[in-house]
């Protein structure tokens, strides 16, 4: 919703950042060209792999069409205020992950830096599934397919494919391809060839946790590479690449989904999987761990706690509608998920009909699912390669979006920081290739022959759900209680026009943190301790990996308190406050805190006309 004349109302967050860009050299803050340049980069990181190989897997697992209950309940109580109070925030601020936590309420600036370490956590490892992905796509281009048949170097004596044991597949039910710790020790006499290929072939990984890492694979390495060339060269010109980018990366997933969702129905066996997808089971709805996966789900899906959808927020004109863009964001991505779960079980319901097997002997979640089950059912198919090479593009560029759009987090949070430093010709492009170096560095560990246990503790206890469940809470106490609820909703009506329905305030107010807060007390104690399984090092590093982004929070308000300097709950004069004379926080008609004038005027504020001082009553 652009003004008319081509100007935005105000300028992004006032005067500050019209000052930073008249300083000599200094470069003005980008704006999304379009609309649909931000909905696209949004939906090109919130529609992801979990979409496909974790949703579906959870839907199966707990209770399959019952789970759409504490899945919805997470999302309109949990998901969608939390995704849209951090788009929010970026598009009121007009900045980053940390900075816009610093002018909002300087005392919580751990809860951007606490995100960026999560954001941190992600560009290192997710973008090995990339690795992995780009070399099942390279190896689709045989055939047969390498993983369809026992006849290859890496094939073991252990390994027996379909014409090998006559037809008869029912050993492989003794045969664990889950993708756990438990299963690492796990020796089973027969070996499927597309089970062998993953671990032999593609990982090379060792058996125990305790052994080190061994040396890089570097076939691996080398995609690893191609991964964040690709990546970085998506992004290295800012949301100018950025949002020309997505309209193929965000767009060309659905067509392949389309694809292999019309393919898979018409395959036999495809609606026996598609029953196993969602027949309901009552019982489960009850179940705790139930709920508590719902909730996982709904948060890693839709990237809160991130920073990053307040990073992609910030490059909005002011006056976007960013309520109704966030609603249509949120129904498309549970949208997916769902769909993608026809897609997944009718082909996987084929190859059960194919094997003469039951469902539950292939149904799995995680890397399991996309590149044993999956490559499996493939491999059974007519013209496997072509729909092998399909699969695998759509796996490709599922991920791309999401991984370039959490550098492009990092580097916005960056720019932010270190204005006077980063804003300037050239520094752009460059940070974005430290950035990928470094990040690559890192991630040769997990292309190592023992770099799938690594990968396993950082996916489990990096951006954890306990992680993000601490923060969510944060978030909606200091932006609810402190910075106050109604001043916010007084910001969004400044920015859009009118004010959100109030379920969305009183969610924030009480709703999503003690929802929040029950999931994350339930998690932590049913859960088994950490390293339970694992070895000593593993312990260690997944302790340092849960505890790193959780400390950010109190350490920084300690270190306000320390210091003593007032104002640590008063935001930035730079932020333009419409009605500063309005309560900032009402409840039942009460007014809980009292309006807040920042020294100095909220940028914007003098200029406004009286009879634009605020509607009244306070919502």
């Amino acid at each position: 919703m652009d003004d008319p004349t081509g100007r935005d109302r105000v300028s992004s967050s006032g005067g500050a950042e019209e000052q930073s860009a008249r300083r000599p050299g200094l470069q003005q803050r980008e704006k999304w060209a379009n609309k649909r340049e931000f909905l696209l980069s949004m939906a090109g990181e919130i529609i992801g792999l979990g979409n496909v190989w974790r949703f579906p897997y959870l839907c199966y697992k707990n209770g399959g069409g019952v789970f759409f209950i504490p899945y919805f309940v997470f999302l309109f109580f949990c998901g969608i205020p939390v995704f849209f109070l951090e788009t929010a925030l970026g598009q009121y601020t007009s900045e980053g992950g940390v900075t816009a936590w610093r002018k909002i309420c300087p005392m919580f600036e751990g809860i951007g830096i606490a995100s960026q370490v999560i954001v941190l956590y992600l560009n290192v490892y997710y973008i090995v599934v990339l690795a992995w992905a780009l070399f099942y796509l390279f190896s689709s281009f045989r055939s047969p397919l390498p993983w369809s048949t026992c006849s290859n170097t890496w094939n073991t004596e252990s390994c027996h494919n379909q014409s090998s044991a006559h037809g008869n597949w029912t050993f492989v039910k003794n045969i664990s391809v889950q993708y756990e710790y438990s299963d690492f020790n796990n020796v089973s006499f027969l070996k499927t060839p597309e089970e062998e290929f993953w671990n032999n072939r593609v990982l090379g990984r060792t058996a125990d946790l305790a052994q080190p890492l061994g040396s890089v694979r570097w076939d691996l390495a080398l995609c690893l590479l191609l991964a964040w060339v690709i990546c970085y060269f998506c992004i290295w010109k800012g949301v100018k690449t950025t949002g020309k980018v997505v309209y193929f990366t965000a767009t060309f997933p659905y067509l392949m989904l389309i694809i292999l969702f019309i393919r898979g129905l018409s395959l036999p066996g495809a609606w026996e999987g598609i029953k196993y997808y969602l027949l309901p089971d009552i019982s489960k709805v009850t179940s705790p761990e139930v709920w508590r996966d719902a909730g996982t789900q709904v948060f890693f899906s839709y990237a809160v706690c991130q920073g990053v959808l307040t990073a992609l927020g910030s490059y909005n004109r002011y006056n976007n509608n960013c309520f109704k863009d966030c609603l249509a964001l949120c129904l498309l991505n549970s949208g997916t998920s769902i769909f993608a779960g026809f897609a997944v079980f009718s082909v996987l319901g084929f190859m059960a009909n194919e094997l003469h097997i039951s469902m539950e002997h292939i149904v799995q979640s995680g890397p399991g699912l996309a590149f044993i089950a999956y490559p499996k059912a493939l491999a059974l198919l007519p013209w496997a390669p072509l729909w092998s090479v399909l699969f695998f593009l759509m796996v490709v560029f599922l991920g791309l979006d999401s991984q370039f759009v959490c550098v492009e987090s990092l580097a916005t949070a960056l720019t932010d920081m270190f204005p006077r430093v980063l804003r300037r010709a050239g520094r752009r492009e460059l940070l974005t290739l430290v950035i990928a170096v470094v990040c690559f560095l890192l991630g040769l560990p997990l292309v190592s022959e023992g770099g799938v246990h690594l990968f396993q503790l950082i996916d489990t206890y990096g951006p954890s759900g306990t992680s993000l469940l601490f923060i969510a809470c944060f978030e909606t106490i200091s932006i609810a209680w402190i910075y106050g609820a109604d001043r916010f909703y007084d910001n969004i009506e400044d920015m859009i026009g009118y004010r959100p329905p109030r379920v969305v305030k009183y969610c924030w107010l009480l709703v999503t943190p003690l929802i929040c807060a029950s999931t994350l007390i339930y998690d932590m104690a049913v859960s088994p301790p950490m390293g339970k399984s694992a070895s000593p090092w593993g312990t260690v590093l997944a302790g340092l990996l849960m505890l790193t982004p959780i400390l950010c929070i109190p350490i920084f308000i300690l270190v306000k308190l320390l210091k003593g300097s007032g104002g640590m709950t008063v935001p930035s004069a730079d932020l333009r406050q419409r009605w500063p004379q309005k309560p900032r926080l009402t409840l039942c008609s009460r007014v809980v805190s009292r309006g807040q004038r920042v020294a100095g005027g909220g940028a914007g504020e003098e200029k406004l006309p009286m009879q634009a001082q605020g509607p009244g009553g306070a919502q």
